[in-house]
């Protein structure tokens, strides 16, 4: 894709929340990895703006979690009030684990607007 090109706006399917490859977001440069800090700041201003999208693999493990269903309500709890790990570089994309001591989720940022919920898990008792 070239960012150099003007993107078509943004485009939802059927759930605001719920983010796929083809829905036309403008990628913004960011400087990865981020601090924990750093990446924490940014994901509770993200949270602010309402720029949080669920991936579909996120949302089928949300689903299909053993013990219940994980809520998108859940998912923002733990990345309003969780700890930041470190980034890890998967496939190419810098993918920060936010966890609290019930959930645990692995979010990553589409550029500085946009932050992706990669997956989600209920941690063992």
């Amino acid at each position: 894709m070239d960012l150099r090109k003007p993107q078509p706006p943004l485009t939802f399917h059927h759930d605001p929340l719920h983010w796929s490859p083809d829905d036309g977001d403008v990628i913004e440069e960011l400087r990865e990895p981020l601090s924990p800090p750093d990446a924490k700041a940014l994901i509770r201003k993200l949270l602010d703006t309402g720029r949080v999208r669920f991936s579909g693999h996120a949302l089928q493990e949300m689903a299909h979690d053993p013990v219940g269903p994980i809520s998108k309500v859940d998912v923002v709890n733990v990345l309003r009030g969780g700890v930041v790990d470190p980034g890890e570089l998967r496939n190419g994309t810098w993918r920060y684990p936010v966890r609290t001591a019930r959930l645990g989720v692995v979010i990553a940022f589409r550029g500085p607007s946009i932050v992706v919920i990669v997956t989600s898990w209920r941690n063992k008792s």
